[in-house]
């Protein structure tokens, strides 16, 4: 069978569009959450952190950054059923412990169900506090500047209660260490 030049340039025009598809949407952070509505007023570095009040797994409020005052914070968003958020929580769990006194605290907001979030943490426990958050076009994450509703996404913040630095998707090994470096301009 001997194809005709159209029909060929058709099928190789056809695969590229095809393959550009596919690198624009299959190999690119997922938005699990629509954020139509995200508030204009996003949070980017140098800002100073809206104040959140959000439960924590005890049910009880706490009060960012106020709770966290005077040490620098990285807050980071996740949920139990995001693989890469997953998979760099023993990380965020060391880090923490590294910076135990006087360096970065960390802190979990889950934008999942209590449910979920106690399932997953009875078989993969951290020791950095984790709080909760419903997931939507104003949660949370999508205050502090995650318009596009990616996870993992984190955020430091310095002593001062401003902005540092924020990141969608997860962590490389050995990137927590130098992440925002200058927490305290």
């Amino acid at each position: 069978m001997r194809l005709s030049t159209p029909l060929v340039l058709a099928m190789a025009l056809a695969a590229g569009l095809l393959g550009l598809f596919a690198e624009r949407h299959l190999h690119r952070p997922r938005t699990p959450f629509p954020v139509a509505g995200a508030p204009a007023s996003a949070s980017r570095p140098g800002d100073p952190m809206p104040a959140l009040a959000l439960p924590g797994r005890d049910g009880k409020t706490v009060r960012l950054p106020a709770d966290f005052a005077r040490r620098p914070l990285l807050v980071n968003f996740w949920a139990s059923w995001c693989a890469p958020c997953l998979r760099e929580m023993p990380e965020l769990d060391r880090y923490s412990r590294e910076q135990a006194g006087n360096g970065v605290q960390v802190i979990g907001i889950a934008l999942d169900t209590p449910e979920a979030v106690d399932r997953f943490l009875a078989q993969v426990p951290v020791g950095y506090p984790i709080l909760l958050d419903t997931p939507g076009g104003a949660d949370a994450s999508v205050r502090l500047g995650n318009a596009r509703g990616v996870l993992p996404y984190s955020v430091l913040v310095g002593a001062d209660g401003r902005i540092v630095a924020q990141k969608a998707g997860p962590f490389a090994a050995g990137e927590l260490a130098g992440w925002g470096r200058n927490p305290d301009p």
